[in-house]
């Protein structure tokens, strides 16, 4: 069950996280409560997600989404850091970020409709 909250989390930080990137290429301010709010979500899916992988037996592919979602998540803690310091956020970062968060969310969703835990 923990896997399905973390795959809603993920999604709905994946909203947040579309509009973000659409307003940073038209060179519109991003939004701190926009930031925040797709930020708390991604972040929880992500301990949900690493509850899960310390709580069952983890496929591989759902060991390897893990690392690519944390690794998404650097990038999203550098990228913070731009909007803190009130600077344009690297349209490259934000491609890299964005394609790091769908290849793992699309393996935890692989995981999930290969076989769907029973507990988790």
């Amino acid at each position: 069950m923990l896997l399905y909250w973390a795959l809603g989390l993920f999604l709905a930080g994946a909203l947040g996280g579309a509009v973000m990137a659409t307003r940073s290429f038209r060179g519109q301010e991003i939004p701190w409560l926009l930031a925040a709010g797709h930020g708390v979500l991604v972040a929880s899916g992500l301990v949900l997600l690493i509850a899960a992988v310390i709580l069952g037996t983890a496929s591989g592919i759902l060991k390897i989404a893990l690392g690519i979602l944390i690794v998404a998540a650097l990038g999203g803690f550098y990228l913070l850091s731009f909007q803190v310091r009130q600077e344009p956020h690297p349209r490259q970062l934000i491609i890299i970020h964005a394609l790091l968060a769908v290849t793992g969310v699309l393996l935890l969703l692989w995981t999930l409709l290969q076989q769907p835990p029973s507990v988790l």
